[in-house]
């Protein structure tokens, strides 16, 4: 709850703003207000002195809103800001951002799915993990998945297929394809299987019932190179869900509410966002690091 102090000095910020519209006097504001003339001048003398104060802070949060490309909510900003050594209260840094406009936009919009399920065209695996998407290990649970893109300018569609180390939230590895073919799932699992360091324990890559997922391609190439394989359950999303928060993230943060108008364009912005994301973007549950940074910081203390 705020103190009458805090009150009175966020009244008469208000009546400040109202002030320089020039729509009402000063005299029937403080009348709307309740306040006080005396109490008006007394924080009218000292907010431009406090804003003076917060002019590097503000300056700091621009920049911080700038390079995440107005991504950040303001916890990642204050995680940003600690960083930088500048330690602040959250719920000030919320009132700056709301006070100049640099609060992320959260856009509401439902795209259609990619189904890749046709029925059982090969072998249905266990689904190993269960759920279970915690590991103190990177490279030990990896996910995967494909989404799909409609471009609207040009009526293309643009596919695109992550693995997604649990330990961490990394993208490892992933394919953009114009189609849905065999390659854009068999293709990033080479990569990871040829990118992935020596372990002592096995890898698990863990997908939905897809038909790239039953390939004998794609069991061979899991068995060839000492991989277990996990399947989740028919029809169930929530098996595979840190990879669907993942998709829709990547479509608030870089898709949704932006015109792409050719498909090199999109592929373009997708390649600049899953650099960002594993290099730059920090998660509170990662103790303010990126993936990239916080699978480096831990591997070392593991290795």
């Amino acid at each position: 709850m705020l103190s009458s102090r805090q009150t009175n000095k966020e009244i008469v910020r208000a009546i400040i703003e109202l002030r320089e519209t020039g729509l009402y006097m000063l005299k029937e504001l403080l009348e709307a207000a309740q306040i006080a003339k005396s109490v008006f001048k007394y924080w009218n003398d000292r907010l431009p002195e406090e804003n003076n104060k917060d002019t590097e802070l503000v300056q700091a949060i621009k920049d911080i809103v700038t390079e995440s490309h107005r991504r950040y909510g303001y916890r990642r900003v204050c995680l940003a800001l600690k960083k930088r050594g500048i330690i602040v209260n959250h719920k000030k840094v919320l009132r700056l951002m709301r006070q100049y406009q640099l609060l992320c936009v959260k856009f509401k919009h439902r795209n259609r799915q990619y189904k890749s399920y046709k029925g059982t065209v090969g072998k249905i695996a266990k689904n190993k993990l269960s759920r279970r998407f915690k590991t103190d290990r990177p490279y030990q649970k990896v996910l995967t998945d494909v989404t799909q893109f409609n471009i609207s300018a040009s009526g293309e569609k643009l596919y695109l297929s992550p693995f997604m180390d649990v330990f961490s939230g990394e993208i490892l590895s992933y394919r953009i394809s114009p189609a849905p073919t065999l390659d854009i799932a068999v293709k990033p699992l080479e990569e990871l299987i040829e990118q992935r360091p020596e372990l002592d324990y096995r890898m698990t890559v863990h997908s939905d019932q897809g038909w790239h997922y039953q390939h004998k391609k794609w069991v061979r190439h899991l068995k060839r190179n000492k991989t277990f394989q996990s399947m989740s359950r028919k029809g169930n999303c929530l098996d595979n869900s840190p990879m669907e928060n993942f998709f829709g993230l990547l479509k608030q943060e870089m898709f949704y509410g932006q015109q792409f108008i050719t498909y090199a364009e999109l592929e373009s912005a997708i390649h600049q966002y899953i650099d960002f994301y594993n290099n730059d973007r920090i998660k509170t549950k990662l103790k303010g690091m990126s993936p990239v940074n916080y699978r480096k910081h831990t591997f070392n203390k593991i290795a």
